[in-house]
């Protein structure tokens, strides 16, 4: 019964921190986001089953990760010299109709990746691509021939 209780309790407490720590929808997320969420989930797993069954150790230590993670943002908001190195920088794919192939090998994505996300845009052809560009969230936003200046 105590697993339960813990379990419930660890429920509410990952919730909570989630719904005060991040408002962004699902498919914005940052990695530092889901960094968060998983650490936290990490946390109560082993409050729950771990040989500390306590709620107030689970607990606090969800509320260590909450302040870190907002003592992280704001450090974020004021350097972005610090927001580049925590969340990182959009990189191009496609410039000018050329794969910019050096970076999708450094992030591990090949041409029928960007493909099949121009496709769903709409694009047919890397030839109407102006820029692919890996955004910080992991979705390829695309300008198209006509649209850049």
């Amino acid at each position: 019964m105590d697993t339960l209780i813990h379990a419930v309790t660890g429920y509410c407490l990952l919730l909570l921190t989630v719904r005060v720590l991040s408002r962004r929808p699902g498919g914005q997320l940052t990695l530092f986001d889901f960094v968060i969420i998983f650490l936290i989930g990490g946390i109560i797993i082993g409050a729950t089953v771990g040989p500390d069954h306590s709620v107030t150790n689970c607990a606090s230590a969800i509320l260590v990760v909450g302040l870190m993670h907002r003592i992280v943002a704001w450090g974020r908001a004021r350097s972005p010299r610090f927001n580049h190195i925590v969340d990182g920088t959009p990189l191009v794919l496609i410039k000018d109709g050329n794969w910019q192939r050096a970076v999708m090998r450094r992030m591990h994505i090949d041409d029928a990746d960007v493909m099949s996300a121009a496709r769903s845009h709409g694009i047919a052809s890397i030839f109407d691509v102006k820029y692919a560009i890996l955004e910080l969230n992991g979705t390829i936003s695309f300008v198209r021939q006509g649209d850049a200046s």
